[in-house]
């Protein structure tokens, strides 16, 4: 009896650990390929919460990579400028915008911004970030405790190299990549 209650608490277990590890799971679609993150709740609860809504309800979908910075990092998620195919497009305006939602207090944390590490955009006030997300290409050590890192890519990053640079100061892209789609796996 003793070894099939043990068996049974096993089973349930790995089961709810499977069930945590592939709810905290996004793929994300780029015309490269199929990225595959993995994100941080237990260290950035809420911008995990957020990331994942957004996601989830197609808001990243169609939107561009307006600032990317070869040797840096490629930012998007500006889903009210930077979506391609809403009436609000503008790409000079990308990366200015937000969501309708309230912005997100800073939840920095040990995590050291690596290559593929997924962190929040903001402005200069810690307490700014809102939809916009940047992916670093290397490590990026200045960003340490500054801003919310809160996922890592663990598939793909080979497509995450292939998004289109901007220029080499400013990172502002002509022509630039978009996602896809961005959804829980």
């Amino acid at each position: 009896m003793k070894k099939f209650i043990y068996l049974f608490i096993l089973f349930f277990s790995l089961l709810n650990t499977h069930s945590t590890a592939r709810e905290n799971t996004m793929i994300l679609k780029l015309k490269y390929g199929e990225v595959e993150i993995e994100l941080y709740s237990e260290k950035a609860p809420n911008h995990v919460k957020r990331f994942k809504k957004l996601s989830d309800e197609g808001r990243y979908d169609s939107v561009i990579f307006h600032r990317v910075i070869d040797g840096f990092m490629a930012q998007t998620g500006d889903i009210k400028f930077g979506n391609s195919s809403s009436p609000d497009f503008n790409l000079s305006l990308a990366g200015t915008g937000g969501s309708e939602l309230p912005d997100l207090k800073a939840e920095f944390s040990d995590i050291a911004h690596t290559r593929g590490i997924l962190s929040a955009a903001r402005s200069s006030d810690p307490n700014s970030a809102n939809s916009q997300f940047f992916i670093c290409f290397q490590s990026a050590p200045h960003l340490d405790r500054q801003y919310s890192a809160f996922g890592k890519v663990i598939k793909g990053m080979e497509f995450v190299d292939m998004i289109k640079k901007g220029n080499p100061n400013s990172g502002s892209v002509s022509e630039p990549d978009k996602i896809i789609s961005l959804r829980s796996k």
